[in-house]
């Protein structure tokens, strides 16, 4: 019976976990959605690593989201995007290992260029988190696209 006990205690924790770092994700890409890159990269731990389709496509160490944000900004005015939208699909990987997370999300990205609609189809959003104190914080993640 204790067994039993322990193993239920252990799900519900990693679910609970889960459920946790989803939510951290999920205000990332909310307050990319809502052109709200200091709430994006609220989210982020100080030091983190970033790869993305758009140049430098590198970020890493102390404020690398908001050094990804401040660049994806001038990115997108230089080549006409607005109205940037990220929809994630359900996960098809998260793994949580103490205080460590690994997450692979399907996402599809729209957006105006130029005042026509565009949409990439069938990205991956890769994400490292760390639980930290003040809750579970992105460490890295990278975008690929088909």
């Amino acid at each position: 019976m204790a067994l039993a006990v322990l193993v239920l205690a252990a799900g519900l924790a990693a679910a609970s976990d889960q459920t946790d770092v989803m939510t951290t994700v999920n205000q990332f890409v909310d307050g990319f959605n809502k052109g709200d890159m200091k709430a994006a990269s609220a989210v982020c731990a100080d030091q983190a690593s970033i790869i993305d389709d758009f140049p430098p496509h590198a970020w890493s160490g102390s404020g690398a989201c908001a050094a990804w944000a401040s660049d994806y900004e001038a990115f997108a005015k230089q080549n006409g995007l607005t109205d940037g939208i990220v929809t994630l699909a359900k996960p098809k990987h998260i793994e949580v290992t103490g205080d460590v997370a690994y997450v692979v999300i399907p996402a599809d990205f729209t957006y105006m260029k130029q005042g026509k609609p565009t949409k990439e189809q069938g990205a991956t959003f890769v994400l490292v988190l760390k639980k930290a104190a003040a809750g579970w914080r992105i460490t890295a993640w990278t975008w690929g696209e088909q």
